[in-house]
């Protein structure tokens, strides 16, 4: 299985699919793929046409199955030292090197490579393949497919398995996240005038500190969860842009921040905290200058979290199918949450790769991964033919 499974990644590291760029040419690769085996596929397209999601069925589709889901698009690589061509699959010493070789081409890689076996299966319960794009930039390509589940999969699925890298460990939750940009306007004028002005970066500091304050509150007082590597909820300013020149009282100033919640914490009570703060306390300071001058809080994207009870059918089958008896949770988000909260489908994370690989120059897999990640779809292929 490792041959043909290196074959298909290192066709799939060859297409930068990173966010910025359609996906459409690997998708086409994968939908030539399928359909050498017998399989139609359909695609969910974005708004612009220029992104899809594909979706393909190997089995009964009037009857529930389970979901193979993983993302097609990775992250950038500018500004990254690589040490060789980031879109083209190299071997050293049992490790696979290239862009999304983890995340999380590795996976879908190791799933196109059992279509064979699962069409030769004769499914009493059918397999779904669910290739989604823009995940890395707030899982919004999953939606438009999961928006057509109805269509896609006439009976409801009895779970979904996120192939993120997990080193094949069962995820059974992740926390929430929410990104925002704050925006402020100022009033410019001479640094010697200061006073006159309303210097844009001097209230987005103060906005900054009042997510710093929530951050630590979160910290101290904030509900625990002892399966997460950080136990609570958080807060985080990102990125920030501001001002032109020293001489000048800056008229802008933006930054990004972010909510993340433990599965069951509401993260609207503390956007809804920011939104009074910059009204009741920074905006009447600014406005007594210039009226015109605010703050405007954008909400950008938002990702639901998920918590899949450990004794949920969906939690023992992965457990079963990995040959692990144990499960985690973890901060980072997936498209898991997604795929409970919008079409309710039980979900859990397990796929092969390293999460401290993702994202990094000369990202790698295992070989020896990918083979524990086809014994777990062997495993699945079995447990839907005797169903």
């Amino acid at each position: 299985m490792t041959d043909l499974a290196t074959e298909i990644l290192a066709n799939l590291v060859s297409f930068d699919t990173t966010s910025r760029n359609s996906n459409i040419p690997l998708i086409e690769w994968v939908e030539d793929y399928l359909g050498r085996h017998g399989t139609a596929s359909t695609r969910t397209y974005d708004p612009t046409g220029r992104k899809a999601n594909l979706w393909a069925t190997i089995g009964p589709k009037d009857v529930a199955g389970y979901v193979l889901s993983g993302h097609t698009d990775v992250v950038p690589v500018d500004g990254q030292a690589w040490t060789r061509n980031p879109f083209e699959l190299t071997e050293e010493n049992g490790r696979l090197y290239g862009r999304g070789t983890t995340d999380m081409k590795g996976f879908l890689a190791v799933c196109l490579a059992k279509v064979p076996d699962m069409v030769a299966a004769k499914l009493a319960r059918p397999i779904h393949l669910c290739f989604s794009h823009d995940e890395e930039v707030g899982c919004i390509g999953v939606r438009y497919a999961l928006e057509k589940i109805d269509e896609l999969a006439p009976a409801t699925p009895l779970g979904c398995f996120v192939g993120e890298p997990t080193s094949m460990q069962v995820v059974v939750a992740h926390k929430g996240k929410h990104n925002y940009r704050a925006t402020v306007t100022g009033r410019p004028c001479h640094s010697s005038l200061a006073p006159r002005g309303v210097n844009a970066i001097d209230a987005a500091a103060e906005l900054i500190l009042a997510i710093k304050a929530i951050e630590k509150r979160l910290e101290r007082e904030g509900r625990r969860d002892p399966l997460y590597d950080i136990q609570h909820s958080t807060a985080h300013t990102g990125t920030i842009q501001g001002g032109t020149i020293l001489n000048i009282v800056p008229e802008a100033c933006s930054f990004v921040f972010e909510f993340r919640m433990l599965p069951g914490d509401d993260h609207k009570p503390l956007e809804d905290e920011l939104r009074a703060y910059a009204r009741d306390v920074i905006e009447p300071w600014m406005k007594a200058i210039d009226p015109a001058t605010g703050i405007e809080i954008e909400l950008i994207t938002g990702m639901p979290g998920f918590d899949t009870a450990p004794e949920e059918d969906v939690v023992a089958l992965s457990k079963r199918f990995a040959g692990r008896n144990d499960h985690a949770k973890v901060a980072y988000g997936t498209e898991a949450g997604l795929f409970v909260a919008m079409a309710g489908i039980p979900a859990v994370v397990v796929g092969p790769g390293a999460i401290a690989q993702a994202h990094t120059p000369d990202e790698w897999i295992e070989k020896a991964e990918l083979d524990r990640c086809g014994t777990f779809i062997d495993h699945l292929i079995r447990h839907c033919e005797i169903a």
